[in-house]
């Protein structure tokens, strides 16, 4: 389905949560260069997108594929492959701090607790924990741009598992992995 302009419904994030449109935009293009985007509608990963605001519509912000770099797309990414973390990157106003947070959910006793930590320390300690047959490798989709009380932005994280990506070739499943940490390598 398309919009107006021509523009496939899915790569159409709205932004009606919000009532600073342009502070969501600016937080999510933070990570334009670090965090690839999934489309479930398509199955399409995309490694390589610029995020745009239409220039009649302040209220959303689209998702554009490089188009000259379609080998930056991977394709048939079964949404069975990817989901949500409950993990979330927010502004570290919301903790008095400078930078980007990401929220961990730790077991304190028996109780599992939410801890904001810095968003490089939290990737890290990711990265460190995970193991070969389970990887974490975020990615963001759409609806993953949240409001926090109205007027501040967070992202939600999802993560594609490539143990249920077993109809994709082992080569094209390490390159996804490859593309994915490549990006993170900025926090890193």
């Amino acid at each position: 389905m398309m919009n107006d302009l021509g523009i496939p419904e899915h790569l159409i994030w709205k932004l009606n949560d919000f009532d600073n449109h342009q502070r969501a935009v600016n937080f999510i293009k933070q990570f334009q260069d670090t965090l690839c985007v999934y489309s479930a509608p398509v199955e399409q990963l995309y490694t390589n997108y610029d995020i745009s605001i239409p220039p009649d519509d302040d209220r959303s912000l689209v998702i554009l594929p490089n188009p000259y770099a379609y080998h930056d797309t991977f394709n048939n990414i079964g949404e069975h492959s990817v989901h949500p973390t409950g993990m979330h990157i927010l502004p570290g106003e919301f903790f008095n701090k400078e930078g980007l947070f990401l929220t961990l959910r730790l077991l304190k006793g028996n109780e599992k607790v939410i801890k904001p930590v810095p968003l490089k320390v939290g990737l890290w300690a990711l990265m460190k924990k995970e193991t070969e047959e389970v990887p974490f490798l975020p990615v963001i989709t759409k609806g993953d741009l949240r409001a926090f009380r109205k007027d501040s932005p967070s992202l939600h994280l999802h993560r594609i598992q490539p143990s249920k990506l077993s109809d994709r070739s082992p080569m094209e499943v390490k390159a996804i992995q490859r593309v994915i940490r490549e990006k993170l390598k900025v926090y890193m």
